[in-house]
């Protein structure tokens, strides 16, 4: 009994030891050592890769923002929203729903809208934003036709909070969004030029635009 005894004993005072030094290499030097590895090599990417204008964070590069209009009546949930037409509009967001599980927090959750390709709903949200598309960019010097909306501006992304747009979807919004400014449209055109980045490496994803850096942009070109 005595033998057994002492053998539990060291069985647990050596599971006791391991769970102690997993604890503090698992839990706080390896930590600490990936932190401080990734604040020195990378420290913009590790700290959210924000956004900064006029001295202050406005966001993030990796997250898209919306640019409505304010509501009249904020606290009516069933009040269309409508988009603030001086601003370059992002994709869509079908997907954000609002929290309704800890009603303490106002939270927004982001996902996909889960809708097959030949969803009827899906078809008819699609039908009615390349509608607003068209009428919402077409001006008096410039008319857009159906044909001439690219998909990103009528559907959402997976997670519905893409930071980024396709150039096509930026040229798309060029004449509007000058008229909208007091700006000429070679002024525009050249902003768009400006942000658009290419294939990273050269060959992975597609050109895009970030919307939140072009309105940067352009919020300080109006500014001048």
């Amino acid at each position: 009994m005595n033998t057994s005894f002492g053998n539990a004993a060291r069985l647990i005072g050596a599971g006791f030891r391991a769970l102690l030094v997993l604890t503090l290499v698992t839990g706080v030097i390896y930590p600490l050592v990936v932190t401080g590895v990734a604040q020195g090599l990378f420290p913009g990417k590790a700290n959210g890769s924000e956004i900064t204008a006029d001295g202050k964070v406005v966001g993030s590069s990796l997250i898209g923002q919306t640019y409505n209009l304010p509501k009249k009546n904020p606290d009516d949930a069933e009040e269309a929203v409508v988009p603030d037409l001086k601003w370059f509009q992002p994709r869509p967001s079908n997907g954000l729903g609002s929290n309704s599980v800890n009603t303490q927090y106002s939270l927004i959750l982001s996902g996909a809208t889960n809708r097959s390709g030949d969803n009827e709903e899906l078809i008819q949200w699609v039908k009615d934003a390349k509608a607003a598309v068209v009428k919402d960019n077409t001006t008096a010097t410039y008319k857009v036709k159906p044909s001439d909306v690219p998909a990103d501006a009528v559907t959402s992304s997976g997670s519905g909070l893409d930071p980024d747009i396709s150039p096509q979807y930026a040229k798309l919004q060029i004449h509007r969004v000058a008229e909208k400014n007091d700006l000429t449209v070679a002024q525009v055109d050249k902003l768009v030029a400006d942000h658009t980045e290419g294939r990273t490496l050269g060959f992975a994803g597609e050109p895009r635009v970030n919307v939140l850096q072009l309105n940067i942009a352009l919020k300080q070109l109006t500014e001048k």
